[in-house]
């Protein structure tokens, strides 16, 4: 052997070697479904100046390589108040809303076209030996915005701060169609030419409604939503983080102002809104292309789906319970038996995803059924998926009339026994499955009356 091919030999026996082909191959389905699809990233000027904007217009780049239609929404807060400092001026708010009179405004169109600029050339970046080389990223803008004036709330007139109007989608989506990113500055003219000081997570917004967005992404200050405990929540309904919000526990300045625009996105026919740590470098990747993501997703309703199996998941089901197979988890099941028997699973989504599954089968002459191929993946045990598999699978066994559920198992003895299982000998199990009882596996039988 060469010393080249020993090197090669030894590079492939390389732990990092096998998980960074796993990460690969685990990123495929995503990057798949995501291909064409369109995706809002809304960011504060923090972003845009901080030490992640040359990472994140890498990964920008990157996702539009993939076919990812890119639209960027960037903010310019920090910017806004450096040069009103320069100027002499104080900032004014109200309700975390920048009141704009003339002076401001033209600190606002300074700012705001200062950090465009800034952001354009971080994007159009091409060096050898960075993740953009070789790379050509056309980004595009226009007057895509109508504004209108906010007014006067509770006494205080806003002036030359505006909220949305309206937003031209089809010439975003032109843009989108001939391979452009589109990176859109929260300033917008009304139909008399005056200008207007928008809120970037409110153009966000906007934008993906119009647009039809399969995803809705806000950078903020948090790792996403926290619980009571101060862990990551990873998913909730619209329901569940407008209660989070109406009790204002755990929210930070960025959530307060992003969170009722992630609920109202979702509701108004965007897929997924997404709220990503902006310091958590290769978060946009982290978040999309791997099994568990970063941040918390905020949909209309749970990510997690429960249905009966089709053909079609035939394949998902055996690359799901062939690691358990080998293990010895569970028992050995070929592609041909899978297709046979496929009526009998019910399986879970997680976001169109297959990450659990369960089957049932009859044995109608003993009045009772089997519990098979129970089956979670390792990264979502702890969401509750087996219970509520074990819920679907004992309402499928009531409407067949049968009234005992029982199961074989050779490492989940507990877990059955603390959602009432009882052991039983080999000897209780119907006739026909006691016939098939493999003495080498000696498995442990559960029942429960149903």
């Amino acid at each position: 052997m060469t010393v080249e091919s020993i090197s090669a030999v030894l590079a492939s026996e390389d732990p990092t070697t096998h998980q960074f082909v796993a990460w690969v191959r685990g990123a495929a389905p995503y990057i798949h479904a995501f291909r064409g699809k369109t995706f809002v990233v809304g960011f504060g000027g923090e972003v845009a100046a901080g030490e992640r904007a040359q990472s994140l217009a890498y990964d920008c780049n990157l996702l539009a390589a993939l076919g990812i239609r890119l639209v960027l929404v960037h903010g310019a807060r920090p910017q806004i108040d450096a040069e009103m400092a320069r100027r002499g001026l104080e900032p004014r708010f109200h309700h975390g809303l920048r009141v704009t009179d003339a002076e401001a405004l033209e600190c606002v169109k300074s700012a705001m076209a200062v950090t465009r600029i800034e952001v354009e050339a971080l994007l159009s970046q091409g060096l050898p030996n960075t993740p953009m080389a070789g790379s050509y990223m056309r980004v595009t803008g226009g007057n895509f915005i109508t504004a209108r004036p906010v007014g006067v709330v509770d006494g205080v007139d806003y002036q030359f701060t505006g909220a949305v109007r309206k937003i031209i989608a089809e010439e975003i989506n032109a843009d989108l169609d001939q391979q452009n990113v589109v990176l859109i500055t929260p300033l917008g003219v009304s139909p008399a030419g005056e200008i207007f000081n928008l809120a970037m997570e409110e153009v966000a917004e906007a934008v993906a409604i119009a647009v039809k967005a399969e995803k809705l992404i806000y950078l903020c200050d948090a790792p996403g939503l926290l619980d009571v405990d101060g862990q990551l929540v990873e998913s909730v309904t619209a329901d569940e983080a407008q209660s989070q919000f109406d009790s204002g526990e755990g929210l930070t300045e960025d959530l307060h102002l992003f969170l009722p625009c992630a609920i109202r996105a979702v509701r108004r026919g965007v897929a997924r809104c997404h709220l990503i740590d902006r310091d958590k470098d290769g978060g946009l990747l982290l978040e999309f292309f791997t099994h568990a993501g970063v941040g918390t997703v905020v949909s209309r309703e749970t990510l997690f789906r429960l249905r009966e199996a089709t053909i079609d998941d035939v394949a998902a089901l055996v690359a799901l319970i062939t690691p358990m197979e080998v293990d010895g988890t569970l028992v050995r099941r070929g592609r041909e038996l899978l297709e046979q028997e496929i009526e009998r699973f019910t399986v879970v989504e997680h976001d169109g995803m297959l990450v659990g599954c369960a089957a049932l089968y009859p044995f109608s002459e003993d009045n009772a059924a089997e519990l098979a191929c129970l089956a979670v993946t390792p990264e979502y045990r702890r969401a509750g998926l087996g219970d509520q598999l074990l819920r679907r699978i004992e309402r499928r066994a009531r409407v067949h009339g049968l009234d005992r559920l029982f199961v074989l198992t050779t490492r989940t003895a507990h877990w059955f026994r603390e959602r009432g299982f009882k052991e039983i000998g080999p000897e209780a199990l119907p006739r026909q499955k006691r016939e098939l009882y493999n003495l080498q596996r000696r498995s442990k039988v559960f029942v429960k009356n149903l």
